[in-house]
């Protein structure tokens, strides 16, 4: 019903308007936008009946996004990414609203969003769309900044995700000194990821065996994904990954 806001060619005061195949888990931009809008003129929108007195409404701040799209039968149901500031979302997005307060908390929260064991939990009620209806059934571990494991989750994740100025903010907020501190290269990626899926499988407090079989039943994922995730686990186990 906005559509009549998109505009088909970026220019002054216009900002990009992101969409479900923009992102991916902990990635952003894939694909160049489609459509800008007039920031004023969406602020109105954003506004309603309040009116804008320029009042933070969200979208000036990182947050995050997921696909409203998500079949149980693809490699991985739930897709979490990072929505850069400075831009707007369409329906294909369900987006966050924490406070700027609670922004250091974006890290942990994509990284459980998607874990292995959080996407087995959604897979087991999702047919082909997402709503926060689904999301909101899955049990969340309380993680705290006073936790032994807020640290090592953050520092991970937000390597993964502050990999452009855009999310410089971001990554000065849990830390990091900038994206330069991201992580780009493909192997260290993956490494990462294994890591912060063996830290949340361990927060959910699953034995070794269960997580085992969580992995088996996501097929498509590669054989290498899975056993780098399992020995993670393992490492955890042994405090070997703090």
């Amino acid at each position: 019903s906005d559509s009549k806001l998109f505009k088909t060619a970026p220019g002054p005061g216009r900002l990009p308007l992101y969409e479900g195949k923009m992102i991916h888990q902990f990635e952003s931009g894939l694909t160049e936008p489609r459509f800008w809008l007039v920031e004023a003129d969406a602020r109105k929108k954003l506004a309603g009946r309040d009116g804008d007195s320029g009042q933070d409404l969200g979208y000036g701040r990182s947050r995050l996004g997921i696909r409203a799209i998500g079949r149980s039968t693809d490699s991985r149901t739930l897709i979490v990414g990072p929505i850069p500031p400075n831009s707007f979302c369409g329906n294909s997005l369900l987006v966050s609203k924490l406070s700027r307060h609670d922004e250091t908390f974006l890290p942990a929260l994509q990284a459980i969003l998607n874990s292995f064991v959080f996407d087995y939990w959604i897979r087991q009620t999702v047919s082909a769309n997402l709503n926060m209806f689904f999301i909101m059934q899955v049990p969340v571990p309380r993680i705290a900044v006073t936790d032994k494991s807020f640290g090592p989750i953050t520092n991970r994740a937000a390597r993964l995700i502050c990999t452009t100025p855009d999310f410089d903010d971001l990554a000065k907020s849990v830390g990091l000194r900038s994206h330069k501190d991201g992580a780009i290269d493909t192997a260290e990626r993956a490494q990462l990821r294994a890591e912060l899926d063996g830290l949340v499988a361990h927060l959910y407090g699953l034995s070794e065996s269960e997580f085992t079989h969580i992995l088996s039943t996501f097929p498509l994922v590669q054989d290498a994904v899975k056993v780098d995730a399992h020995n993670a686990f393992r490492r955890v186990a042994s405090g070997l990954i703090q």
